[in-house]
């Protein structure tokens, strides 16, 4: 792709009139919601080659086009109840800037996938601090669109905190 090519495709993305597009999906009944311009593909669920000594969020790996895609499921990472995959689940293939600016391909399980939402910076909230497993440094803030609240999350933030660093231990 051309740097013109590139440019276009983000400026249609992601305007310039003080919006950005994010890519919403479901998880236990709640919205969440990631930046379009982070998504790679969104693609069905089917199985992955497990790893050994990996947390139990990490359900393994899949080879997408000749990439090895590390897969969380995050209803795990969120410490939320499992339920059985189905036809709605599906991977939300991502790309993440690792804390060495190094672009890395992962791969999100989610119950399914909603729609992409136009969001006024203005209209985004910081989250209230609850603590718990999912840490307010992971959501990049909140948001009510047609009445309904997104959890807007950080997905950089949230996948090199505690994901990332468990996959370099494996491959060393």
């Amino acid at each position: 792709m051309s740097e013109v090519q590139a440019e276009i495709t983000e400026s249609t993305l992601q305007s310039r009139d003080g919006t950005d597009q994010y890519l919403t999906f479901m998880l236990a009944g709640e919205e969440y919601g990631l930046e379009i311009l982070k998504v790679q593909e969104i693609k069905g669920w089917s199985s992955v080659t497990p790893m050994p000594n990996m947390p139990d969020f990490i359900l393994g790996v899949i080879n997408l086009r000749g990439t090895v895609v590390p897969i969380i499921d995050l209803r795990k990472r969120f410490s939320m109840e499992s339920i059985p995959y189905s036809q709605t689940t599906v991977v939300i293939v991502v790309k993440v800037v690792d804390e060495a600016g190094e672009v890395r391909t992962m791969g999100i399980v989610v119950d399914g996938v909603s729609e992409v939402h136009n969001v006024a910076r203005d209209d985004l909230k910081p989250a209230p601090e609850f603590g718990g497993t999912l840490g307010t440094d992971s959501i990049k803030g909140l948001v009510t669109q047609d009445e309904r609240m997104l959890i807007i999350l950080d997905i950089d933030h949230l996948m090199n905190n505690g994901v990332l660093d468990q996959l370099e231990q494996a491959e060393d």
